[in-house]
């Protein structure tokens, strides 16, 4: 079991995750650490308490219950032993792992002009595990072509939290990236892409250099917001593609449209259920005035494997499902 996110953890309960099967290890998607509380694990969607001995239950009276020793650990290890250096990370309320992986935290605020200066007293971890699914964008990205311009179409992903949006734009970005469309009538060769990477999550850099695999003719441009980020890559970086991940501000809205303004091709991502739901909300609603959008894609996941719908610019379906990965999927 060679996993380079056991290092956060204190050797002890290290121990006892190395006791899991190695089919559930690989599952594993969320490990949730609270101080004083049930040690919870999830795999695809089902969740499970750590018992003392190494085991799973779902009875948390049965659980084991790591103290605020092992939290202080945790914390000192996912620092690398220097919380004055991840000042701006704390701020945020996570920190990434080299690999990709991220741990979410949280505890108590302290503010500072109404704002949240950093968390202290951190007593909640959560470490997600970032999987790469070569390929995962392959029965997808062959709808997403403007053959016109050589280029993808602009493209609005939708999907409710943890169903697989930021592994899909990470192999959109690799693919489109390398040239590798799947199309017998795509012949042109791979696009600049830009990825605008606010949470770290896409790209997963550490010291500014990806983890993961983007293609070879991708820029990250991390840990920025997503509507200064755009504009920035515009400027400087001349992208044919521009990859942004959960857009959620009037902000960002303007920015994309700037972008498709500009001849560039913009495939985003959001939270949600379905494209009427999305294009109602008001930061999105002069997208949708403009029809700005040429297809819109609603992910979904069920035991572990990922459907997709895809709907033209005016929303009519154009492909009832999907199944990008073939089996077992993980987020980041």
């Amino acid at each position: 079991m060679n996993a380079t996110w056991l290092t956060v953890f204190p050797e002890k309960i290290k121990q006892l995750l190395q006791q899991l099967s190695s089919s559930l290890f690989e599952q594993l998607e969320e490990i949730r650490f609270r101080e004083g509380r049930p040690f919870e694990l999830n795999t695809g969607g089902s969740y499970y308490f750590l018992t003392p001995e190494g085991g799973l239950t779902r009875d948390p009276s049965q659980a084991y219950c790591p103290d605020r020793e092992e939290g202080r650990k945790v914390l000192d290890l996912i620092t690398n032993h220097s919380l004055y250096t991840m000042e701006e990370e704390l701020r945020k309320g996570f920190i990434t792992l080299p690999g990709g992986h991220r741990v979410g935290l949280a505890g108590r605020t302290v503010l500072s002009g109404g704002r949240v200066e950093h968390i202290r007293e951190i007593s909640s971890f959560n470490l997600r595990i970032a999987r790469e699914i070569r390929g995962a964008a392959t029965p997808l990205l062959k709808h997403l072509l403007d053959f016109k311009r050589k280029n993808v179409l602009h493209t609005l992903i939708i999907s409710p939290p943890q169903q697989g949006k930021t592994t899909m734009l990470r192999d959109l970005a690799r693919q489109i990236s390398s040239g590798s469309w799947g199309h017998s009538e795509a012949k042109w060769s791979g696009l600049k892409v830009a990825i605008v990477d606010e949470r770290s999550e896409i790209a997963g850099c550490r010291q500014g250099v990806p983890s993961f695999d983007l293609g070879p003719r991708t820029d990250v441009m991390d840990a920025c917001p997503k509507a200064e980020g755009m504009m920035m890559m515009l400027r400087s970086m001349s992208p044919e593609v521009i990859i942004v991940d959960e857009i959620g501000r009037a902000e960002d809205a303007a920015a994309i449209a700037e972008a498709l303004h500009a001849g560039v091709s913009v495939v985003a991502t959001v939270h949600g259920a379905e494209v009427a739901e999305v294009l109602s909300r008001p930061f999105l609603s002069s997208l949708a005035e403009g029809a700005f959008f040429q297809r819109f894609v609603i992910l979904s996941r069920a035991e572990r494997k990922l459907t997709f719908r895809l709907l033209d610019g005016k929303q009519r379906p154009m492909l009832l499902e999907g199944s990008p990965s073939g089996g077992g999927w993980g987020y980041a």
